[in-house]
């Protein structure tokens, strides 16, 4: 909503700062109808995930005893089950309504929270992670994404609608940490489910979208699926990608468990740091994606890694509140690299396999990650420090090879 300036009790303090006012709100008008419901089912959804996704790794540990390393295997569970369903998720959003296997998504998410909660140890989190992995949403709606949006603004529509989760998590985390504290993470987890099926039932209000036919195709512009699987340029994507999502899911898992083992801080402060994380990533997406429009998405990719690595020097070398505030904003930037990402791929996606192509890469990056929480857990037994430190080096230099035309294969 843009603000009313009144003319009539005098002008503006400067014509530029009210530019600046009325500019505010310009990113959401990218967003059509469809778009701005999966904004509002994200944004709800993202709310109830911040209540604990933030803090359970830390609860794992703390509450269920589990070791860095048990951790690091349940993380990776769930990221093995978001690889598989991801393949999959593509084939089916070719072939049926996209709209149905969104909602199918958040409806297998549903139950996950339920699951923690009766958990008494960190086996029977299990059940739980493996629903949670369920991603079926990963290249269906990136594909409904690239159908629905304007080519010309594509990478802001991508992080505006990826600010839609950092929003959610700006407050929820610190709700989430303090409501731990006092009535109990049980009810943390009853409120996540909540917010959840609530995510659920705002997408049957969106419309349906279907994927061309290949017969809607001329047969000389019609390719097949097996001969793209063998292209450089989609190998090229899914390593580099890779690459990335291994070393974010590596550290991330254990940040919680960090300030706690090394800095002695709580569930709120830890909670409130997790909020401003996500406020960073909010306020960042939107500036790298209008970066991303305006210059080029790889130099926008780059730009999140390198921000990435800096803040993670401020986590290490300093554990005063105030610098963490201002690491753990620009930890933002690590949240939306997969929206930068996709507004790379869904572009390069043939129309009549869009999903199934924007899967390759997904799920190659998310089999990647299968490994990653465990290498964490397994440096972080190690030392404290160790995870950190790797993915600083391995961020700039990723960073690096985005900037040099890795990605203009």
């Amino acid at each position: 909503m843009r603000h009313k300036i009144d003319h009539s009790r005098g002008p503006c303090l400067s014509t530029s700062i009210c530019r600046k006012i009325l500019r505010l709100s310009f990113p959401f008008e990218v967003l059509s109808r469809d778009l701005k419901l999966i904004f509002a089912s994200n944004l709800i959804g993202a709310f109830g995930d911040g209540l604990f996704a933030y803090l359970l790794p830390y609860y794992v540990k703390e509450t269920l005893k589990a070791s860095p390393v048990e951790v690091g295997i349940l993380y990776a569970v769930t990221s093995l089950m978001a690889a598989v369903t991801l393949f999959f998720a593509g084939m089916f959003a070719d072939k049926y309504d996209r709209k149905k296997i969104m909602i199918a998504g958040w409806i297998a998410w549903v139950p996950a929270p339920l699951i923690f909660s009766l958990a008494q140890n960190w086996v029977q989190m299990l059940p739980g992670m493996i629903l949670w992995g369920f991603w079926l949403g990963g290249p269906t709606t990136t594909a409904y994404i690239v159908t629905s949006a304007d080519e010309s603004k594509l990478t802001l529509t991508f992080t505006v609608l990826s600010s839609s989760w950092s929003f959610g998590y700006i407050f929820s985390p610190a709700l989430g940490g303090y409501l731990a504290g006092t009535v109990g993470m049980q009810k943390v987890f009853y409120l996540a489910f909540i917010f959840y099926a609530s995510a659920s039932l705002i997408l049957l209000l969106i419309s349906s979208q279907h994927g061309i036919s290949p017969k809607q195709i001329p047969s000389e512009k019609r390719l097949l699926f097996l001969k793209l699987l063998k292209t450089r340029k989609l190998a090229v994507l899914s390593i580099f990608f890779a690459s990335i999502m291994f070393v974010l899911m590596m550290f991330r898992p254990f940040i919680p468990q960090f300030l706690a083992d090394t800095y002695h801080y709580g569930d709120f402060e830890i909670g409130l740091l997790g909020s401003i994380s996500f406020f960073g990533s909010a306020v960042l997406g939107i500036l790298l994606g209008r970066l991303g429009d305006k210059w080029k998405k790889a130099y926008a990719l780059a730009a999140s890694m390198i921000i990435c690595s800096l803040s993670l020097i401020l986590i290490l070398i300093s554990g005063n509140f105030y610098i963490l505030v201002v690491a753990f904003f620009l930890t933002g930037a690590s949240y939306i690299t997969w929206s930068l990402m996709s507004a790379i791929i869904g572009p390069l996606a043939p129309e009549s396999m869009r999903a199934r192509w924007i899967s390759i890469p997904q799920t190659v990056t998310m089999f990647s990650s299968f490994l990653a929480p465990y290498v964490g857990g397994v440096l972080y037994n190690v030392s404290p420090y160790y995870p950190f430190i790797f993915a600083i080096a391995a961020s700039f230099l990723l960073a690096l090879m985005a900037s040099h035309k890795v990605l203009e294969v």
